[in-house]
């Protein structure tokens, strides 16, 4: 008959990208791609802060006084400068390891260990990596542009493929 049915609204809705997508679930489009190694970073970082009582209530805390302009001004910075973008009298550097932290208690709050005994917060180790040296994936992928690749985009596909 023509008529738009509620499949149709689900069907237009998965062609938006907004930071985060609420189906079933709360999806995060932040980063869901990159090398193998990083891959189970993002949801380890989210599971970590998200499913543990003592993680919410220490990232409300941290979170509580940002206004949403200020939210929204770091994160319109960051495309630009990265890890260094400001906030307050900070950076987005000093940020990340406090909310890193965070999600490593709740990780370990969590107590879910693989076969080996080893618990979830391993998976944050990258994300660790990014915050001590300062610099981000896209900051990796600019200098190898500019150097080791001599201009070209061809070895991203081999180099970050898995």
């Amino acid at each position: 008959d023509g008529l738009p049915t509620m499949g149709d609204w689900a069907n237009h809705l998965s062609t938006l990208f907004p930071d985060v997508r609420l189906k079933r679930f709360l999806e995060m489009r932040g980063a869901d791609g990159g090398p193998w190694r990083r891959i189970c970073a993002l949801p380890a970082f989210w599971v970590g802060l998200l499913y543990d009582a003592a993680a919410l209530d220490a990232a409300e805390a941290l979170t509580s006084s940002w206004s949403y302009e200020e939210v929204l001004a770091m994160r319109n910075a960051v495309p630009e400068q990265g890890i260094w973008a400001p906030f307050r009298n900070t950076t987005l550097r000093e940020i990340a390891r406090d909310v890193l932290v965070i999600s490593r208690m709740g990780l370990k709050n969590r107590g879910r260990k693989n076969r080996d005994g080893y618990d979830e917060t391993s998976f944050l180790s990258t994300l660790d990596e990014v915050v001590a040296r300062g610099t981000t994936s896209a900051e990796e992928l600019l200098s190898a542009y500019h150097t080791r690749w001599g201009g070209s985009i061809e070895p991203v596909f081999m180099e970050y493929a898995y």
